[in-house]
């Protein structure tokens, strides 16, 4: 692959972590409501969002700079086809949240050890090279489903609840912030656990809007709540380029 000279990913900075958590949230409302709502099952979502995936990724790869559009319609793609890998692993194949995690977590930790030992680094806020990207959003990829399938051990497999476990995962997002500004922690390891956390956060909000009552949700609805995240979405973005036209 070629040299590429540009950085290629945005700056972490606090409306990096709001637009993710929109993101993650639409992933595990928009997976619902492909898989579920339209009926279109596990199988089917996940070939046409990875089909998506690597289409838009490989649009990404093949410009010359980051710009906010291609970065975070990747992004959301990803985290779409994280949602509905987590939940073929625990329904379709049986292998259950904590296994599912587990499984998920190793691949987590091999891509990141491959991509340490091919680059000499994890940064995520300065990516040059094609190689780089492409471990950076298999990694990525990875997180997104093991946030899934963490939030869902959470949420159902502990029986705590969609609301209860955002709000446990949401204190611990805030003691990682805490670690960061007032420690000496390892900010690759502060920055991969407050990633693969806000997933778990989005997917128990995500839940929390859509599921029925019966079920400890509010019963927006997947159509309805995945509509308000692309709104959400689509203004941050608008946004996000303005500032980026700024720079």
């Amino acid at each position: 692959m070629n040299q590429i000279t540009a950085n290629r990913v945005p700056h972490i900075i606090f409306s990096y972590w709001l637009i993710k958590i929109a993101s993650t949230t639409l992933g595990e409302t928009g997976a619902d409501m492909f898989s579920m709502t339209f009926n279109l099952g596990y199988a089917i979502t996940i070939l046409f969002f990875l089909t998506l995936f690597i289409i838009l990724l490989w649009i990404k790869l093949s410009l010359k700079k980051y710009t906010p559009t291609s970065y975070w319609f990747v992004f959301t793609a990803s985290a779409i086809v994280g949602t509905a890998i987590s939940d073929f692993i625990d329904r379709t194949l049986g292998l259950g949240y904590t296994y599912g995690s587990a499984i998920l977590l190793i691949l987590l930790l091999l891509t990141l050890f491959l991509w340490y030992l091919t680059e000499k680094s994890l940064s995520v806020e300065k990516i040059l090279t094609a190689k780089a990207e492409c471990f950076y959003w298999v990694a990525f990829l990875i997180a997104n489903t093991l946030g899934t399938a963490l939030g869902d051990f959470l949420a159902d497999e502990l029986g705590i609840g969609f609301l209860q476990s955002a709000v446990i995962i949401a204190m611990v997002l805030i003691l990682i912030a805490m670690a960061y500004y007032w420690t000496k922690m390892s900010g690759i390891l502060l920055f991969w656990l407050a990633f693969v956390l806000t997933r778990p956060f989005g997917a128990t909000f995500g839940d929390l809007l859509t599921k029925p009552a019966d079920h400890g949700g509010l019963n927006f609805g997947t159509i309805a709540s995945s509509g308000f995240f692309v709104i959400v979405m689509i203004l941050a973005l608008l946004r996000e380029c303005k500032v980026e036209k700024k720079v």
